[in-house]
């Protein structure tokens, strides 16, 4: 057997997470993540309510409401994630997450107060929230198993389905009416 497989072998099998200086790299970029994750989420918590605000329809708004609740736990499943790595919890900022809050402000900006358009371009910002989010936490819940981190691994995995859920549950929504009912909108003058 090669060495390089051998010691790769044996770092797996030894769950071995540092090295005599300290972190290694993964956890150094594991870490950055956590804290990049942990601002997106708290941003999240202040940028749903507009969004359940400006829905028009009962099931979106709903749908909204229990997502900013979920989030809500999500930003407490880091804070003991933070905790379970023996650090203290911090935020930095996430520049995706910050674009996608734009993009959905502008979309409420662009679009007819009450109109199920409106709805459509919610439910579409959302989702492209849901996916960035999907993206991130599969990573972290990867890269937490890789490092031996297993209770952190399950942590994060429970907000992965939580945010594949949402996802689902706003396609539902879009594809239950509010896109037809938006394509038969009239374009304003």
């Amino acid at each position: 057997m090669p060495a390089t497989t051998k010691s790769r072998n044996t770092k797996k099998k030894t769950g071995v997470t540092a090295t005599a200086k300290g972190n290694t790299q993964l956890q150094d970029f594991f870490m950055e993540s956590l804290k990049d994750i942990y601002w997106a989420e708290k941003r999240l918590t202040k940028a749903l309510p507009k969004l359940q605000k400006a829905a028009t329809t009962q099931e979106l708004k709903a749908a909204i409401e229990e997502h900013l609740g979920q989030t809500q736990e999500h930003v407490a499943r880091i804070e003991e994630a933070f905790e379970m790595m023996g650090k203290k919890a911090q935020a930095k900022k996430c520049e995706a997450m910050e674009g996608l809050v734009k993009e959905g402000e502008s979309i409420l900006e662009e679009t007819e107060k009450g109109s199920m358009t409106r709805d459509a371009g919610i439910i579409a910002a959302a989702q492209k929230v849901e996916h960035y989010e999907i993206a991130t936490y599969g990573t972290l819940v990867t890269l937490a198993k890789t490092m031996g981190q297993d209770d952190v691994a399950e942590l994060l995995a429970q907000t992965l389905e939580e945010e594949k859920q949402t996802d689902e549950t706003l396609t539902s929504i879009a594809e239950g009416g509010i896109n037809w009912s938006a394509e038969e909108e009239e374009e304003e003058e």
